[in-house]
């Protein structure tokens, strides 16, 4: 809900944004010695707008060449990378400085080169690198915006990755190839946001856990760590099912783990738990299959049961890069789905019988937000 008298601030707005669009001011912002600071940070950000796909393609050449793990080590000299990257010196260069600005890599002296601070972190996530060598797709769905969002998106890229009802053997082998990435790269980048989830969420008081949609068991498995008492329980697709049924046998947690094979949206999920999560679940799904399948997790509840959502969420008024933008765009080109504000999401969920919605922190909200409701 807006803050009362919020409306009053248009009149404001509208009046810097016709000052904005005056050539004239622009000008003397950049010459005033009290407004040419704003002026060169507002014509920085809308610079860097402007080149943000290249900056993603030197982040993509990076990843792509192991640039980040063959500094891990130490510093490493010029010549030596680019005999690495099979690339002549001054052709690596530009490379070489690009990443250097956009703290990716670091100059150490004239001809030694070691990590960045960015490029370090991205070290600590390997999900990070899979879903950049993913965006490769997605880069081939969004070149023509505008097309994007005007036309059906059901022969992208994405969205053949994204429909695991088909039997495998009606696959062809680079289908098959693609969507083997893409369960690894999801069960990867799964990582950091299911430790948010156990970091946060009241799983204490909870003794059988039912994990719907949880692919290949990534965040059970994380669970099964920090609550070594607590009975798992995973529903999913049959096919993906028995994926997961190798992991956690590989983990050492087959006798932990009750497997329900089905469609979460036509087969009734199973009773007993006395707690279903929904991890970045609901966010792939329209609004009528994701309301349906909150009313079926109600339904499977006991009295005094919970549901444990938690998912990239947008912001009501200002919107968020990462859930608002990025996320915005991935579904379109998925063809399905929407990140929703955790106001909206909260309206679904008591609109599917839900009681007491409540928002747990997270570390990090701009990857994902959690809600707890209960029966």
């Amino acid at each position: 809900m807006l803050p009362k008298f919020a409306g009053l601030a248009d009149p404001i707005r509208d009046w810097r944004n016709r000052t904005l669009q005056s050539t004239q001011f622009q000008r003397f912002a950049r010459r005033n010695l009290f407004t040419r600071w704003m002026a060169r940070r507002r014509a920085r950000q809308l610079f860097d707008l402007c080149a943000g796909f290249v900056y993603s393609q030197v982040l993509d050449a990076c990843v792509s060449l192991n640039l980040f793990e063959a500094l891990a080590d130490g510093p490493k000299t010029r010549a030596a990378l680019a005999d690495q990257a099979a690339m002549s010196p001054d052709r690596f260069e530009v490379l070489l400085r690009s990443a250097i600005a956009l703290k990716l890599l670091e100059a150490r002296g004239a001809d030694r080169v070691a990590l960045g601070i960015h490029g370090a972190a991205l070290l600590a996530n390997p999900g990070v690198s899979n879903m950049i060598r993913h965006h490769r797709l997605f880069y081939a769905d969004v070149q023509d915006p505008v097309s994007l969002f005007r036309n059906p998106t059901s022969d992208t890229q994405l969205a053949a990755l994204w429909d695991y009802s088909t039997p495998p053997e009606q696959l062809d082998q680079q289908v098959i190839a693609q969507r083997a990435h893409y369960t690894q790269l999801m069960s990867s980048t799964q990582t950091v946001v299911a430790e948010q989830i156990v970091d946060c969420a009241p799983l204490s008081s909870v003794s059988h856990l039912l994990d719907v949609g949880g692919s290949d068991g990534t965040f059970l498995r994380l669970v099964g760590e920090s609550h070594p008492s607590l009975k798992l329980a995973l529903f999913d697709l049959p096919v993906v099912v028995e994926q997961a049924k190798e992991r956690f046998e590989a983990a050492g947690y087959a006798d932990r783990v009750t497997y329900w094979p089905g469609d979460m949206h036509t087969d009734r999920l199973p009773s007993g738990p006395d707690a279903i999560s929904l991890v970045r679940v609901l966010h792939d799904h329209n609004d009528d299959e994701a309301l349906a399948l909150l009313k079926n997790c109600h339904q499977a509840l006991p009295r005094n049961g919970r549901l444990i959502l938690a998912e990239p969420m947008g912001l009501e008024r200002h919107g968020d890069p990462a859930a608002d933008t990025y996320f915005g765009f991935y579904f379109r080109a998925m063809g399905r789905g929407r990140c929703r504000t955790a106001a909206e999401n909260r309206l679904m969920l008591e609109s599917a019988g839900f009681q007491k919605v409540v928002e747990v922190r997270t570390a990090m909200p701009f990857l994902a937000r959690v809600l707890v409701a209960s029966v």
